[in-house]
């Protein structure tokens, strides 16, 4: 691997203001948007354009950090995937992952995390990321445990979605976990 941020359908990027139309799209699917967050009012154009620039006015890494997920092929948006809530101390951090709906289903979001996780693991020093997942979302409980997460816990009506409470999975990944399923980046 000569780029630790492209994988062979995808590569990770920093955040461009001209991401606010893609940003907006994925914020326009209630459902979607139940899936991996919680509702919010809409937002203006103008406020996207605002968001993202500031997004993308934001110095790399840190703390909490997002990038954008980019097709090799046609290099269209086709989601993003965000690093927070980091405890160095302990070494944990937690991700998390949205897709496009045309970019769905190809493999993109499987291929964004593992990109993310080798980065996390050889270059930050952590050693476990966290998931948390509402109960509800199969999509995304099935990719994380293809990707080798294992289920800690659940949250029990923890989220308050849709007129009704709902439970919340957690799921983790050791460092050791996921090399034991993938290549330690090169140093040539």
């Amino acid at each position: 691997m000569s780029d630790i941020w492209t994988g062979e359908k995808v590569r990770l990027r920093g955040v461009e203001p001209g991401d606010w139309e893609g940003f907006r799209d994925l914020a326009r699917n209630t459902v979607d948007v139940r899936n991996s967050d919680l509702l919010e009012p809409p937002r203006s154009d103008e406020g996207f354009r605002a968001w993202t620039a500031e997004r993308a006015g934001r110095p790399p890494g840190g703390e909490a950090f997002r990038l954008v997920i980019e097709t090799l092929a046609d290099r269209a948006f086709a989601g993003t995937v965000t690093v927070g809530e980091t405890d160095n101390r302990a070494g944990r951090f937690k991700t998390g992952i949205a897709v496009t709906r045309d970019h769905r289903r190809k493999g993109y979001a499987a291929e964004a995390t593992e990109l993310l996780l080798t980065y996390m693991f050889a270059e930050q020093r952590h050693h476990k990321c966290e998931v948390e997942i509402h109960a509800f979302n199969d999509a995304f409980l099935a990719l994380y445990r293809k990707l080798g997460f294992t289920e800690e816990g659940r949250l029990r009506q923890h989220e308050f979605l849709a007129g009704d409470f709902h439970d919340v999975v957690l799921l983790g990944i050791t460092a050791p976990e996921h090399w034991s399923a993938h290549p330690r980046p090169s140093l040539r």
